[in-house]
C-alpha cells in the first residue's frame, strides 16, 4: 500500500516540474538484470546466504541477513559486476557469493552501535542495504549531541486544538495530503492528459485525498507488521543462535526502526526528498556546464524508506536537529551515489534506471572502478582475502586480545 501511494507521487512530480532524467529503482534494474543473469543471480543468492552463515559462525560478524529481497537485488548487482570483470561460470558464482556473504555481515555490523541507540537493546540488527547513509546520518546527529535535555522528534508538542495530530496515522495522512495537493494541481495544469492517466479518471483533489489516506494506512500496516515480526522472529531465532551460530543476531528490514520514532519517519522522508531535489538541481547544473552526468530524479520509494530510516538514526544520536540534517544529507548523498553508479551499469547496456539504496551504489562504484584496473583472477583473489580477513582476525588478533583482557 505504501508503494501504491508513493510511486504516483513521484510520477506526478516529474510531470509537474517537467524534469526528465533517471529514476533510481532497485526493482526495475533487477528485473532488467535478471533477463540476462537469472542463473548467476539465483546461484549467488543461494550460495551467498551460506557464506553469510559461515562468516557469522567463524568470525565476530554475528549477523544473519534476513531481508531476502535486498539480498536478491545485491546478488543481481554482483552478477552484473562480475560479468563486466570478465568472469563466467563457477568463478563468477563463487566470487559473487563470497562478496555477497561479506556485505551481508559487514553492513549490519556497521549499523549495530546506532541500532542499539534506536532500540535500546542489542537483540536486533538492521539488514537493509542503505546502511552507508544511515551510518552517516547517525554521525551527523552526533555533531549536535543528545542528552536528557535534547529535543527529539517525539517531543514535538502540538497546540491543544491540534491534539488529534498526536495520532500518527492522522498526522501522516494530513502531511502527505499537503504534499500531494500542490503537486497534483501543478501536474494537471502542466500536462492534463498525462496527469489524467495517473488519476485514472478521478478528480485530482479526490485522488490526492485517497492516496494520502492509503499511504497512512500502509504505514500503519507496516508498523503493526513490524511489531508482530519482532515478537515472533526474535524467540524463533534463538534456536539458530544457540545451535548453528552462537550469539547471532537477526538482521531485519529497515521498517523495524519505524516504531521507535514514528515522527522521525515522516520528517526523515520529507527532508530526504528535499535533499534529493537539491541533488537533482546540482546534477542538472553540472550537465548544463558540459559535464557528462546522469540527472537523478527523486525516487519517492528511496526517500521514504531510506530517508525515514536515516531520520530515525539521526534522531537517535542528535535529536530533532540530527534527524533533519542527517536525512537531508542522506537525500543529497544518495542522489550523487546513484549518479556515480549509472555509468558502470551503462557498460552492460542498462539505461534509464539504476540502483537507489546507498550500499548498492557503494559496492557498484567501488568494484565497478576496481575492475578497470585488475583482471578477473586478481579480483577473485581480492574478494577471497576480504572474506577471510574477519575469520583470520577472530582466530589470531581477536583471541590474543581476549587473552590479555582475561589476564
Amino acid at each position: 500500500m505504501v508503494q501504491e501511494a508513493i510511486i504516483p507521487f513521484g510520477d506526478l512530480f516529474q510531470i509537474a516540474f517537467g524534469v526528465e532524467g533517471v529514476v533510481p529503482n532497485n526493482e526495475a534494474i533487477t528485473s532488467l538484470g535478471l533477463s540476462d543473469f537469472a542463473v548467476q543471480t539465483a546461484s549467488i543468492f543461494a550460495l551467498g546466504m551460506v557464506c553469510n552463515i559461515l562468516l557469522a559462525r567463524f568470525s565476530r560478524l554475528k549477523y544473519i541477513f534476513l531481508t531476502g529481497h535486498h539480498a536478491l537485488y545485491m546478488s543481481c548487482l554482483i552478477a552484473i559486476l562480475m560479468s563486466i570483470a570478465g568472469m563466467s561460470g563457477a568463478q563468477l558464482i563463487i566470487t559473487g557469493a563470497l562478496l555477497l556473504g561479506l556485505v551481508m555481515a559487514v553492513f549490519p555490523a556497521l549499523m549495530q552501535p546506532t541500532i542499539r541507540k534506536v532500540t535500546g537493546d542489542d537483540s536486533l540488527a538492521l539488514g537493509h542495504f542503505g546502511s552507508g547513509c544511515y551510518w552517516l546520518s547517525a554521525q551527523i546527529g552526533k555533531l549536535f549531541g543528545r542528552d536528557e535535555n535534547t529535543t527529539t522528534t517525539e517531543d514535538i508538542k502540538f497546540p491543544q486544538f491540534l491534539s488529534f495530530l498526536r495520532e500518527n496515522t492522522i498526522s501522516i495522512a494530513i502531511a502527505m495530503f499537503i504534499c500531494y495537493v500542490p503537486v497534483s494541481l501543478i501536474a494537471t495544469i502542466q500536462d492534463a492528459a498525462a496527469a489524467a492517466e495517473i488519476f485514472e479518471d478521478q478528480n485530482w483533489f479526490l485522488y490526492s485525498l485517497i492516496m494520502s489516506i492509503t499511504f497512512s494506512a500502509g504505514i500503519y500496516i507496516v508498523l503493526a507488521g513490524v511489531r508482530m515480526l519482532i515478537n515472533e522472529i526474535v524467540p524463533a531465532f534463538k534456536g539458530i543462535s544457540e545451535k548453528l551460530v552462537p550469539n547471532a543476531k537477526p538482521a531485519l528490514d529497515c521498517p523495524i526502526v519505524f516504531p521507535f520514532a514514528p515522527n522521525a519517519v515522516l520528517i526523515g522522508f520529507f527532508c530526504s526528498f528535499l535533499g534529493g531535489i537539491l541533488g537533482m538541481i546540482v546534477l542538472a547544473l553540472m550537465g548544463n556546464a558540459g559535464l557528462a552526468v546522469a540527472i537523478i530524479l527523486p525516487g519517492a520509494v528511496l526517500h521514504f524508506f531510506c530517508g525515514a530510516t536515516a531520520g530515525v538514526c539521526g534522531n537517535a544520536t542528535g535529536g530533532l536537529k540530527g534527524c533533519v540534517v542527517g536525512s537531508f544529507v542522506h537525500g543529497v548523498v544518495a542522489t550523487f551515489l546513484a549518479a556515480g553508479l549509472y555509468p558502470v551499469l551503462g557498460q552492460m547496456g542498462f539505461a534509464n534506471t539504476t540502483f537507489s539504496d546507498t550500499d548498492f551504489t557503494l559496492v557498484g562504484i567501488i568494484f565497478g572502478n576496481l575492475i578497470k584496473v585488475v583482471n578477473a583472477n586478481t579480483l577473485s583473489i581480492i574478494v577471497v582475502v576480504l572474506f577471510l580477513l574477519p575469520v583470520l582476525y577472530n582466530y589470531t588478533i581477536g583471541k590474543k586480545a581476549n587473552a590479555k583482557a582475561a589476564d
